[in-house]
């Protein structure tokens, strides 16, 4: 693999100030990484649709979409604090470029899979290898993000990373629908997830990144858990994603979607697409009116709230019987979520050490993908035992009094103000930072 390109210095004068929305998309380095990890999550967004679709159409199973949670997670749990280790000894760069390829060795296989009607046995097997690959890419791809912007830009990056990533989610979920429905199977569909997570792989050797000096520790014990002990002493960082864990455990509806399309709302794949984009359409909607706004003022109550609403919006999805309403209710909850993921990812990249990013990084790991798909799993398992309907209700209404419990328990997350970094950023604005300006438009 090629050496990282040479960084070029970085001017102080050429920041962009600070009111401006387009700050992070007028600098080179973050464009060459926010238009190559576009198509990825399209792609990627693209093949979950079609693995929930093609194994609900081949089992009519609640649980066999359950299991597709929890074979993605065990990776996650079990290498997320090795991987986490990894990215802060290691090029970072490197270790993302290869976590994507993974994911396209991945995607070929499930089309290969999907076009001769493999077992599935296979399939399960394929997913376990995405596991693999998101352990190891979520924490690379998190700490390097810091090591491409000045801490003054991270939180309109990281709402522009938003943006992007729901456009990419919007689109791919639709996309899948409508290639399913056109050739009566996924196959396509993973081939142009490969395609995808190979050009973010190209697109990551342009990307010139501030030279990371990794740590020299060796793997043990204390240092695979430096991150989680950083989080217990930051009591805010360690309630929003806490809050998250548990909101996204009990209150997500995505692995019942199948169900609610074909055999609820008679919608079909195309309608399954269309369900599966809309919290995407609103969490698109609210990223761009994050990154056209001041930063937010009562943080720790917008995102209170906002996961409190996420629930009451996933209870409202779970009793509809209506296509438009199920649609709104899916559309809102996107929107609200949005705002709690904004404030997690900030103050996650502004409270970290830059040697603890990627350990940290691969506790976020653990606690969001990971519960993320073990929710898929919960999901499945509770609708098999009672029905698809209790499954989500219940999960709305578990989210609603996680708020609550958070809120009591963590006074700091009540009383967050306004976001900032808590660190001087000498680090970044040193003659030789490895950051480079686009050009004034």
């Amino acid at each position: 693999m090629p050496s990282p390109p040479t960084p070029e210095p970085l001017n102080d004068a050429s920041v962009p100030a600070a009111t401006d929305p387009y700050a992070a998309l007028r600098w080179a380095n973050y464009r060459r990484y926010i238009s190559g990890w576009c198509f990825s999550a399209t792609g990627l967004h693209m093949m979950n649709a079609a693995v929930h679709w093609e194994l609900y159409a081949r089992t009519n199973s609640p649980l066999a979409l359950g299991m597709v949670g929890l074979v993605q997670a065990l990776p996650v749990i079990l290498l997320a604090l090795p991987a986490g280790h990894i990215a802060d000894t290691h090029d970072r760069r490197r270790m993302l470029i290869a976590a994507q390829i993974a994911f396209g060795v991945c995607a070929l296989g499930l089309a290969t899979v999907s076009f001769t009607r493999g077992p599935l046995w296979l399939v399960y097997g394929l997913l376990i290898i995405a596991g693999c690959a998101k352990a190891f890419g979520s924490p690379a791809r998190s700490s390097l993000f810091p090591l491409i912007l000045p801490e003054s830009l991270f939180e309109n990056a990281i709402t522009w990373n938003s943006f992007v990533f729901h456009v990419a989610a919007t689109f791919g979920p639709i996309a899948a629908g409508l290639l399913i429905s056109h050739f009566s199977g996924a196959g396509v569909v993973f081939l142009l997830t490969a395609a995808g997570t190979f050009i973010f792989a190209g697109s990551l050797m342009r990307v010139r990144p501030k030279p990371h000096v990794g740590q020299t520790d060796p793997m043990s014990f204390r240092s695979l858990f430096a991150g989680a002990g950083f989080l217990y002493r930051e009591k805010t960082v360690l309630a929003a994603i806490t809050l998250d864990l548990f909101a996204v455990l009990f209150g997500g509806a995505t692995t019942m979607l199948p169900i609610y399309a074909r055999d609820i709302l008679h919608v079909g794949p195309i309608g399954f697409g269309a369900l599966r984009a809309a919290p995407y359409v609103g969490a698109f909607v609210m990223a761009w009116m994050l990154a056209h706004r001041p930063p937010l003022q009562r943080a720790g109550r917008a995102l209170l709230f906002s996961v409190a609403g996420f629930g009451a919006l996933t209870v409202v999805f779970g009793l509809s019987t209506s296509f438009p309403l199920s649609l709104a209710a899916l559309l809102l909850a996107g929107a609200l979520d949005n705002v709690s993921v904004v404030v997690r990812h900030v103050l996650v990249q502004l409270r970290t050490p830059n040697e603890l990013r990627g350990r940290v990084s691969a506790v976020n790991t653990v606690f969001i993908d990971s519960s993320n798909e073990l929710g898929g799993f919960e999901s499945g398992l509770v609708a098999k035992l009672f029905s698809p309907v209790v499954s989500v209700v219940s999960g709305g209404i578990g989210t609603i009094l996680v708020v609550a419990g958070i809120a009591l328990a963590w006074p700091e997350i009540r009383n967050l103000g306004r976001l900032r970094p808590v660190r001087p950023e000498g680090d970044l604005t040193e003659p030789n930072a490895a950051i480079e300006p686009a050009p004034a438009t």
